[in-house]
């Protein structure tokens, strides 16, 4: 077969497992509601008992359009910043967003009182993590300015995320047990709290997001050249990295803000999908990432919930079991590929 029709094989193979896992989301639950209940409530079949219509699209609905919505931006940000650090263990959190997210949930639940401006609790959550995410972001920007060097740029990031956790370790050594709970929880990461309102703000900064990335396909793919080479085809190195930067903070503090710190989805899906399709073409990688980010989210979170019993486990837990072994199997094939040479 040829390399195109492996590839729409490819596509079409993640797409339907997107399906997949999307239905099996929806039968999943601690309420059992068969399959064929299912597909009548969403072609809206009438008759179908009420109580089901609200579980299917008032919660299990937008856990799945949550859970699709954060894997695919997360694995887009995991492969914009491998790209930008030509680092293969570069990931959405190396610059320091995810913790300015944790450090404004923080300030919020640990020493604010939980709510902010008369919003309802889970919005303030949303908005404080947005705030702290944006205000690293802006910072990371600034550097940006001064620093060529995007190693440089990238220990700013890591230094940027150590502040931020070690004030979230001074707050929470400050609080009450109940805050320490409430925010504990909400570093466990969750697809289910999101309701339509909250999905279709997700939603548009995604788009947004997804939007810049587009923009700079021809960009990303000659970036992997050298900023020199980039250069010399053209490419304004300086526009390139602020919009790979903003794209990155908008995909990953919104998604970190609605859902807490997912962790290794990012990470790991960049080298699935290099290994799936065989490509540094980003104009192949980008959708791929999208559809492989969106199975591995609502994967998780089907194995998070644990159908085949009554119990549940935090979300991190299952992405980190699920990614860290790719990320495991990355360092071998580096090394044997070392050694081969």
């Amino acid at each position: 077969m040829k390399t195109g029709g492996k590839r729409v094989l490819l596509f079409s193979l993640l797409i339907l497992s997107v399906v997949v896992f999307a239905v099996l989301e929806l039968i999943a639950g601690s309420v059992h509601i068969p399959l064929e209940t299912v597909f009548n409530v969403l072609v809206g079949t009438d008759g179908v008992d009420q109580r089901w219509q609200v579980i299917i699209f008032d919660s299990r609905m937008t856990r799945v359009c949550t859970a699709a919505l954060a894997g695919s931006s997360l694995a887009v940000s995991g492969l914009l910043m491998q790209t930008f650090f030509s680092n293969p263990l570069a990931g959405p959190s190396v610059l320091g967003i995810t913790s300015g997210s944790s450090l404004g949930v923080a300030l919020l639940v640990l020493a604010g009182g939980g709510t902010m401006l008369g919003f309802s609790y889970h919005l303030s959550i949303a908005f404080a993590a947005i705030a702290g995410a944006f205000l690293i972001l802006i910072g990371v920007m600034l550097v940006a300015q001064k620093l060529r060097d995007n190693v440089s740029l990238l220990i700013f990031g890591l230094m940027a995320g150590y502040l931020t956790s070690a004030l979230v370790i001074v707050l929470q050594s400050r609080t009450t047990k109940e805050a320490l709970q409430v925010f504990v929880h909400w570093g466990f990461g969750t697809f289910s709290t999101t309701s339509w309102s909250d999905i279709g703000f997700f939603a548009v900064c995604v788009l947004l997001g997804l939007l810049l990335v587009v923009a700079l396909l021809k960009s990303l793919n000659a970036w992997m050249l050298g900023e020199d080479y980039a250069e010399t085809l053209g490419v304004s190195v300086r526009k390139t990295r602020l919009l790979i930067l903003v794209a990155t903070g908008i995909l990953t503090g919104v998604t970190t803000a609605f859902c807490g710190p997912i962790a290794f989805l990012g990470l790991a899906v960049p080298h699935l999908v290099r290994g799936l399709f065989h490509s540094a073409d980003h104009k192949v990688l980008i959708p791929g990432v999208i559809l492989t980010g969106m199975v591995l989210g609502l994967g998780c979170d089907w194995l998070s919930r644990m159908p085949w019993s009554e119990s549940s486990l935090p979300l991190n837990a299952v992405t980190s079991l699920v990614g860290a072994p790719v990320v495991i199997w990355i360092i071998f094939m580096r090394n044997r590929r070392r050694s081969a040479l």
